[in-house]
């Protein structure tokens, strides 16, 4: 049973853009934050990555265990250092996601962390949203609520993760609760530094484009641009939410590109993809706050703010790890599990109602 009040919380995340497992600390009692603690960052080798890549799309009916190893094994890694740790948070690798169809996997197995760690470990956050008609993600839109307390906001706000795939989560800060249905609006924008990374690793052998440098010296292709917009899923209201490699025609149509033009491309499908969604949000934030590796690449971050008319910003601009949010993130829902607090709502995954997710695997104690 944990503990009332504030506790230490560690959430871990490893995304869809496979780099590597952050793990962060986080006080907090599932409503407030009260502060930061260490971090730590453990990349996958290229073996690890490999194998990763060759389990993406397989559901958990399938032979999944040589990528769980590496899951489980690098979560370990990161994660056995934290001291006086109360509860951690476990995402897993998302290796398949399809609400409303085959549902939502998650690699990796919870329980054995716990075993391992000596602590509890809230795990398997995104099922039971699917179960209950919601899209599974995004799933820190109600740590981006605290956030946008903790910083203070005073008008309508937008935290932007730019990840393998891109979410935005829209916050009115006046809201008193993060169910309250005027408090956000969150859902997938398309695709982020995944189709890039992709292509790089491909192509040169390199994990991303360095800043941005090759995107920002190619041409985009606006034919291949408009049809991309032109995709189904443009046109759904939010919430929605995308799998990792949902836009495989848009990766198709840059594979005669130059790599600088097929870069340029993929980097402006992301900005007009954002474009759209700010458009769609209850109104104009004031600010975007951009989080995720994204906000490395220069030429993302010119695109948007460029062809938004809002003020685009790193979230260090407000004293915010941006490495390290999503893992943040983990805890904080880390705690709202144990204590049975909402996860996610109809505003920020489509779920009927407010519901709780994930589950709480105790460590196993050692008889005598």
């Amino acid at each position: 049973m944990l503990r009332s009040g504030k506790v230490t919380a560690l959430g871990t995340m490893s995304g869809t853009s496979l780099d590597g497992v952050d793990a962060a600390v986080l006080l907090t009692d599932g409503e407030q934050i009260f502060g930061f603690g260490p971090s730590q960052y453990r990349a996958y080798t290229p073996d690890e990555q490999t194998i990763l890549r060759a389990h993406l799309g397989r559901w958990q009916d399938e032979d999944c265990k040589q990528a769980a190893a590496v899951v489980e094994a690098a979560h370990l890694a990161v994660m056995q250092p934290f001291e006086d740790v109360d509860i951690a948070g476990f995402h897993g690798q998302t290796l398949a996601h399809d609400p409303g169809g085959r549902g939502t996997h998650q690699c990796g197995d919870g329980a054995h962390l716990a075993h391992a760690l000596g602590v509890p470990v809230a795990w398997d956050f995104r099922t039971q949203d699917v179960v209950q008609g919601g899209q599974g993600a995004p799933l820190a839109p109600f740590y981006h609520f605290a956030l946008a307390k903790w910083v203070k906001a005073d008008a309508p706000i937008a935290f932007l993760n730019l990840g393998g795939v891109g979410n935005i989560t829209w916050v009115d800060p006046s809201c008193d609760d993060p169910t309250d249905q005027r408090a956000l609006l969150a859902f997938d924008t398309g695709p982020a530094n995944a189709p890039m990374n992709d292509l790089m690793q491909t192509r040169l052998g390199l994990s991303y484009d360095l800043d941005g440098a090759l995107a920002a010296m190619g041409q985009a292709d606006e034919t291949v641009l408009m049809a991309f917009m032109d995709d189904p899923y443009f046109a759904k209201v939010p919430p929605k939410s995308l799998d990792r490699d949902a836009f495989s025609a848009l990766i198709d149509a840059v594979t005669g590109m130059s790599d600088t033009d097929a870069l340029a491309t993929l980097m402006r499908a992301v900005v007009q993809s954002v474009v759209h969604a700010c458009a769609a949000c209850p109104t104009m934030p004031a600010q975007v706050f951009v989080t995720g590796g994204g906000r490395h690449n220069s030429a993302i971050m010119r695109g948007l703010a460029q062809a938004l008319p809002c003020k685009v910003v790193p979230v260090e601009a407000v004293g915010l790890d941006g490495d390290m949010l999503e893992a943040q993130a983990f805890a904080f829902l880390a705690v709202r599990t144990a204590r049975g607090l909402p996860i996610s709502s109809p505003q920020t995954t489509g779920v009927g109602r407010p519901i709780t997710g994930g589950i709480v695997s105790q460590p196993i104690k050692s008889a005598g």
